[in-house]
């Protein structure tokens, strides 16, 4: 009986490994890069998966724009703790969807976020973004809820993600998915 219902449960929770695709994968080199870039995505899958694996020393916000969009048409909202403080947050009207990954500060501490685009080629409605991010520096760290609009039924071919200050650090890595629909 338990593994008819977990059999059931199972089968609608997550996608199954096949359904995931590999777009296109970043990793950086010496000398690091402000700027990623995934151009001429296909429109053949039904969400995107950008999973990141990032560092810099310093503090790294990042921007995040669609088709070179660079117009205030953008939304985005966050919540995120360390086990004593929390913080949420929101922005209307921005030029980019902000800090969908985020940094700790600390020299070769690396990250990881996943960020999922949900339909992103379909041209009758807008794009939602959700993000989840989050570090640890042995006994500190910090995890990172965030959600974000771009206002454009077009769809998504091209994906920037810009650092604010500073570049992203020597083997920092962006895999782009395609997750079928």
């Amino acid at each position: 009986m338990l593994n008819t219902i977990l059999g059931s449960f199972s089968s609608g929770v997550a996608a199954s490994t096949n359904s995931y695709e590999s777009i296109a994968t970043v990793t950086v080199g010496a000398g690091g890069n402000a700027t990623i870039n995934f151009t001429s995505i296909p429109a053949t899958y039904k969400h995107l998966q950008l999973r990141t694996f990032t560092n810099n020393s310093s503090s790294l916000n990042t921007r995040t724009r669609f088709n070179s969009d660079t117009g205030n048409n953008y939304s985005r909202h966050f919540i995120a703790g360390d086990g004593s403080i929390v913080e949420a947050g929101a922005a209307t009207s921005s030029d980019a969807i902000f800090d969908l990954t985020f940094a700790s500060n600390v020299a070769n501490n690396f990250f990881a976020g996943v960020i999922d685009i949900l339909d992103y080629a379909n041209t009758n409605k807008y794009k939602t973004v959700r993000s989840l991010t989050g570090w640890d520096t042995n006994g500190g760290g910090s995890i990172h809820l965030r959600s974000g609009a771009w206002y454009s039924t077009s769809a998504i071919t091209s994906i920037t993600i810009t650092a604010n200050s500073g570049s992203f650090s020597q083997y920092s890595s962006f895999a782009l998915y395609g997750i079928k629909g």
